[in-house]
């Protein structure tokens, strides 16, 4: 029990630095199995919460919404090209969150905001950041991807009766 609460305690006190990027990972779902090939509401949905991010947590406005909507617009391309599942999402979903990364941390640093050198940068900030994403992404996949791929139908529908 104390070897648990010491590899707790490290975590907690060490320099890592994990950035929850929960809300790329939903637009990228919302990319793979909601959008179809004509359709852009997950760039749209990236553009809007990309902003509400930049307000809420930021002192720089556009970083967010820049980053999340050319992710995401990036990710609706290859959905094209890939057949929607597990793997794709996973595939997908890594590339965004360390694309999505690396171009703020790159937008920051260019703006002087930051000043980590690209080796730490990576073993202290990226790897951990893709890796609970990575997690968090495969506990929402079967909780979202039903329902998102019934939405994406019936709204396919709905636009064929008009």
């Amino acid at each position: 029990m104390w070897r648990s609460n010491y590899c707790l305690s490290n975590l907690l006190t060490s320099d890592l630095l994990i950035v929850p990027h929960w809300v790329l990972i939903f637009l990228v779902f919302i990319a793979i199995f909601y959008d179809k090939d004509q359709t852009y509401f997950s760039v749209l949905y990236a553009l809007l919460f990309g902003l509400l991010i930049d307000i809420v947590y930021t002192d720089v406005l556009g970083v967010y919404m820049f980053s999340y909507a050319l992710i995401i617009y990036a990710v609706h391309g290859f959905k094209k090209l890939l057949h929607g599942n597990i793997y794709v999402a996973m595939l997908l979903g890594v590339c965004g969150i360390a694309l999505a990364d690396v171009s703020i941390h790159l937008i920051y640093t260019v703006i002087g905001k930051t000043d980590m050198v690209w080796k730490a940068y990576l073993m202290h900030r990226m790897l951990p950041t893709i890796g609970s994403n990575l997690v968090f992404l495969l506990m929402l996949y079967p909780i979202v991807v039903k329902k998102l791929t019934t939405w994406g139908r019936e709204q396919l529908t709905k636009s064929n009766t008009i």
